[in-house]
């Protein structure tokens, strides 16, 4: 799951306050921002004190050399007193059309691989058949709108029990949204990392539960050229890599929120067995 988030920041500090955080964060001292946005150090600590009220022209050529995400530019404008760049249409209006169609046969064209697309907070947007043949079986409230992917694969009920090396994927999948968290400024991001953080684990890898987890086939499994994902279905277990794509220099908030996940066979048997399976 990729890097991308919501929830617009404060913007009752003043526009300079949130720049020196945005600053700080991205480790990029005054002078090094001053160089990369044609400035001078001495004005952009006047800026950050704000002892000057930079232009608009200067509050998105900074956020842009800071990498600041396109939802939170927009509270930079808003804290200095400009009006928002950059619109957030939904993404079932007209306007994105194109997009919307666009992604939806790119997940349709990745079958019988699985794919779907998500926003900021990892809500399901849209998945093609592979998705859901994995979740069969999954508790149904889990796949009542909204359905969410977090919720989805580390919810007792969900995929959890069924997912081999979970340990290892729930740590990579905590990890992530950690580091999203620590880059960007995101309250249901936290609210939803803090609930499947908490979820407990399935039965099998619980500590000082009777038995142990589900073992592993007999066979040794493949190397993998990156943390792949193992889940079990009807019998087997199916290994995957995730791959994250998103949009290159959006200009809407929705469009810049948008990430298509698509799972990769890891190995020649995943691959065979999908195909098999949803011709």
């Amino acid at each position: 799951m990729t890097a991308l988030v919501s929830g617009t920041v404060p913007t009752d500090r003043g526009v300079g306050p949130l720049l020196r955080a945005w600053r700080v964060r991205r480790r990029v001292s005054q002078l090094e921002l001053a160089l990369r946005a044609d400035s001078s150090a001495r004005h952009i600590s006047f800026v950050e004190t704000g002892r000057s009220r930079p232009s608009e022209e200067m509050v998105l050529r900074l956020a842009e050399h800071l990498d600041v995400p396109v939802r939170e530019r927009n509270a930079l404008l808003l804290a200095a007193g400009y009006a928002p760049h950059y619109p957030e249409t939904p993404l079932d209006a007209p306007a994105l059309g194109a997009v919307r169609e666009g992604v939806e046969r790119l997940i349709r064209g990745y079958e019988p691989y699985p794919a779907l697309v998500v926003d900021a907070t990892y809500r399901v947007l849209a998945a093609n058949r592979g998705i859901t043949m994995l979740t069969e079986g999954v508790a149904e409230h889990l796949l009542a709108p909204p359905l969410n992917a977090m919720r989805l694969t580390l919810h007792p009920e969900g995929l959890a029990p069924r997912i081999r090396n979970l340990r290892e994927w729930r740590g990579h999948l905590l990890e992530q949204m950690g580091r999203q968290i620590a880059l960007h400024r995101s309250e249901p991001l936290r609210e939803l990392h803090d609930e499947v953080a908490a979820y407990p684990l399935p039965e099998p890898w619980r500590e000082g539960a009777a038995g142990t987890a589900p073992a592993e086939e007999p066979e040794e499994p493949a190397p993998y050229f990156a943390l792949p994902l193992r889940i079990e279905h009807g019998g087997r277990v199916l290994s995957f890599v995730s791959s994250i794509s998103t949009f290159n220099t959006p200009m809407d908030v929705t469009v810049a929120e948008l990430a298509v996940e698509t799972l990769l066979p890891a190995d020649p048997a995943t691959a065979e067995y999908l195909r098999a399976s949803l011709p």
